[in-house]
């Protein structure tokens, strides 16, 4: 008999017959002999509504007051699925994210788990029963509502499954994998049998949407390997794990593209240490999440400094800085430029072969693709390029690193 932890997001609870088919699948698992613990997400599209309706009300929303409103979405959803189970003889049990035993800290919409109690869930368990959980929510210390922010629900079931030490965990979407592309961009993108938890890591902090970053840091961190795979098939998925040997064959595992980029630059600053930690402190006080940054000093001993964020958030970032700026130096400048996006092309192959970047930098410009910023990790290349051209960019990577053919180890 095995414990096992799944995680169901909106789609596939997102109607009724959805609902039914998550609770036919949990049945299944449970008539084998299986222990079973579900960590369920809002329906499809409730989440927006209820941000939307707050939004009507009120064009500033209090944060705290979100939280109460928004965890109800993950709520309705595992009391239909119980519901579902209980009407096709499954001993079923809802429980919230405090009933669960997840505390959590951080700012209200944008907690983070800080350890979790198992033991009712582990009791009712005991008692036979499935255990569906409220994904995405916890309680801080004080007792009070909070939600993990995106991906909070993913992030739900690993540290449930941690906390559980489940055998197996699986992230159940509405795609049935991790693949080399998005196949919506990349028609002959293939999907992945495993992924190393560092690719994984960076393949979902460059745009890759199958899972959130944070919850791959945590399967990392505790040793989780968990299965992403369909909810609607029973297709293999894809495995992420620890890497081994046999992986760093493969020099490229997959490409992934992030829209919606804007870059910040700064000119004109003064090279005296201090002034890139004072940057970057503002933009953290502000909540805004900086990707790629780059930073030179120019032949007048100027330093500039330039980075990326989410076309959302260059609005805050330049009210944000623009004091800060001008007190550093009344000659420093910020310039923006929107209508950007990131390409991203990752594997642990990188560590032990040369003249990746270069091979995709030619490709690039026999496409008359150009480039903008640059950035590298050991076993990452990331680009800027416009916008427009992003799809025809990952297509051109994809095919020039022969992702679309199954690798030879």
């Amino acid at each position: 008999m095995a414990l096992i932890v799944q995680k169901y997001g909106g789609t596939s609870v997102g109607s009724l017959d959805r609902i039914r088919n998550v609770a036919a699948r949990i049945k299944k698992l449970r008539d084998e002999g299986n222990q079973v613990v579900a960590v369920v997400s809002a329906m499809s599209g409730v989440t927006n509504k209820l941000v939307a309706m707050a939004e009507e009300l009120n064009d500033t929303p209090p944060e705290r007051e979100l939280d109460v409103l928004l965890a109800t979405g993950e709520q309705q959803s595992i009391a239909l699925v119980v519901m579902a189970l209980q009407g096709m003889g499954v001993d079923a049990v809802s429980a919230t994210g405090r009933q669960a035993g997840i505390s959590t800290t951080g700012s209200h919409t944008r907690g983070r788990i800080d350890q979790i109690d198992p033991s009712l869930v582990q009791a009712y368990l005991a008692e036979g029963k499935v255990v569906i959980v409220a994904g995405f929510q916890g309680t801080t210390e004080d007792g009070l509502i909070h939600t993990l922010g995106r991906g909070g629900s993913d992030l739900s079931a690993i540290a449930v499954a941690a906390s559980l030490k489940a055998d197996v965990c699986q992230v159940l979407t509405d795609v049935d994998g991790v693949y080399t592309c998005d196949p919506r961009v990349v028609k002959d993108a293939r999907k992945l049998p495993e992924i190393s938890y560092d690719e994984m890591l960076e393949m979902a902090s460059t745009g890759t949407k199958v899972m959130q970053s944070r919850s791959v840091e945590f399967a990392k961190k505790y040793g989780v390997v968990f299965e992403v795979c369909s909810s609607l098939n029973d297709n293999p998925g894809t495995l992420v794990k620890e890497e081994h040997p046999d992986m760093e064959a493969v020099v490229i595992r997959g490409v992934s593209i992030e829209r919606s980029q804007a870059r910040v630059t700064i000119t004109d600053i003064p090279d005296t240490p201090g002034h890139s930690g004072k940057i970057l402190g503002c933009l953290a006080d502000a909540e805004i999440n900086v990707d790629m940054i780059i930073s030179n000093i120019a032949s007048d001993g100027m330093a500039r400094h330039s980075f990326t964020m989410h076309t959302n958030d260059l609005g805050r970032a330049q009210a944000a800085l623009k004091t800060l700026v001008g007190n550093i130096s009344p000659d420093a400048n910020i310039e923006t430029e929107a209508a950007l996006a990131k390409l991203s092309t990752v594997g642990i192959g990188m560590r032990s072969h040369s003249g990746v970047a270069a091979k995709m930098f030619q490709a690039l410009g026999d496409a008359n693709i150009n480039i903008g910023m640059i950035t590298t990790s050991e076993i990452k290349i990331s680009i800027t390029v416009d916008e427009n051209d992003i799809e025809e960019a990952a297509r051109v990577v994809h095919s020039a690193f022969d992702l679309d053919k199954k690798p030879s180890l």
